[in-house]
């Protein structure tokens, strides 16, 4: 699907892409009513001669290789560049089964330019650009085939000009200093997956925590069973047994169907589907070893009178953030104050939060701890909020 005479193979493009150094990208998905996010469409723009080429390639036709696309993501001498692209990478990650690497997000670049750590890709388009597009087909049937022209319009011009807004970016926080920032930032995306952990998935689970020794087997047992169900089927987790339901049949331990339909939530279709299958699910639970809850190591909790400190910590990075023309979001967010001020007063070690670490720690982290200990002050003159040394 290109734009108008002959199309570039993708050997190709991933050629023109690796001889400029830099190739953007978007993607399109269904997600609803399936266990895994489908990928229906992926769209790139190529430096192509004196102009930028777009490209779409369908992941759902039958033809589609895309070994040459994964190549070049993993290649780290290409910039790749996305916009909110969490998600994009995760999913070109898992279905072509490749890295992606060197990274560059034109949403988080934007909240060190002091355009918002939010800011969407129309508003950036318009802001840095003096351009508008106007999107209406954003919530589209995108696996349904054959796409229509408005989906086709609308999907070439999400990376229509995506390498310029990333250029201009790009000079602008060259010109700021913030560009390695940006940078540092943007890394995080890399190892962005959307694969489920089944450890996380059951610490998870309401009440855990709660569950007996004996029953805390059984809950691992069913949410491995509703997985391999959910994942059979394509169908959403919940869809096949609800959290609610799996807690407190692993609670319960039912041995026989009477017992399993007193269960609320368990659910009559379930029952005649997958009765007996639930109980040889929870049979088998009932046969491991009990389980012993683990002590954890719980970071100290915030009380009362940290809310003062917590305050005035916000007011340093929210005056910083101002002064540097950064996003206050890009910062911290009210758990890592939280986090910062509880292991402060407890004296224990630093948190191991985003605040403290990195740029963020050079820009304002090390100052905040330097506020808790009473080695500088905040106060007001002309109007403004002041930082200096403590009297």
């Amino acid at each position: 699907m290109s734009g108008g005479g002959p199309a570039p193979s993708l050997a190709e493009l991933a050629a023109h892409a690796r001889a400029a150094g830099r190739i953007a990208l978007d993607t399109e998905f269904v997600g609803e009513g399936r266990y895994r996010t489908l990928l229906c469409l992926i769209q790139l723009a190529v430096p192509l001669d004196d102009r930028t080429h777009i490209e779409l390639l369908d992941p759902l036709a039958a033809e589609f290789d895309g070994a040459p696309l994964a190549g070049v993501l993993a290649d780290p001498a290409v910039e790749i560049v996305v916009h909110a692209g969490r998600q994009d990478i995760a999913l070109l990650r898992r279905v072509l089964a490749t890295e992606v690497t060197n990274v560059f997000d034109t949403q988080t670049a934007a909240g060190f330019a002091a355009m918002g750590a939010q800011s969407s890709y129309e508003s950036l388009l318009r802001d840095a650009l003096g351009l508008r597009v106007a999107k209406s087909a954003s919530f589209t049937r995108w696996d349904r085939r054959p796409l229509s022209a408005e989906q086709l319009s609308y999907a070439r011009e999400d990376v229509e000009h995506l390498l310029e807004l990333a250029s201009e970016l790009q000079r602008r926080l060259r010109e700021l200093g913030r560009l390695d920032w940006a940078r540092e930032e943007c890394r995080a995306l890399q190892s962005a997956s959307d694969e489920r952990d089944l450890e996380a998935v059951f610490q998870r689970l309401p009440r855990v925590r709660n569950l007996s020794a004996s029953a805390r087997p059984i809950a691992r047992a069913l949410v491995q069973w509703r997985e391999r169900t959910a994942e059979r089927q394509d169908r959403p987790v919940q869809g096949v047994l609800s959290d609610a339901a799996l807690v407190e049949i692993a609670k319960r331990k039912p041995s026989t169907t009477q017992q399993l339909e007193q269960i609320r939530g368990s659910g009559a279709a379930n029952l005649r589907r997958r009765g007996e299958e639930l109980l040889r699910v929870v049979r088998a639970g009932r046969e491991e070893p009990p389980e012993q809850v683990e002590r954890e190591e719980r970071a100290p909790a915030p009380r009362p009178e940290d809310a003062p400190l917590i305050a005035l910590g916000e007011a340093l990075l929210r005056a910083r953030a101002r002064e540097a023309g950064l996003a206050y979001e890009l910062l911290a967010a009210r758990a890592d104050l939280q986090a910062i001020v509880a292991a402060w007063r407890a004296g224990a070690d630093e948190a191991d939060v985003r605040t403290l670490g990195g740029w963020r720690r050079e820009l304002v982290g090390a100052e905040l701890l330097e506020l808790l200990d009473g080695r500088i002050a905040l106060s007001v003159a002309d109007r403004a909020l002041r930082v200096g040394e403590a009297r």
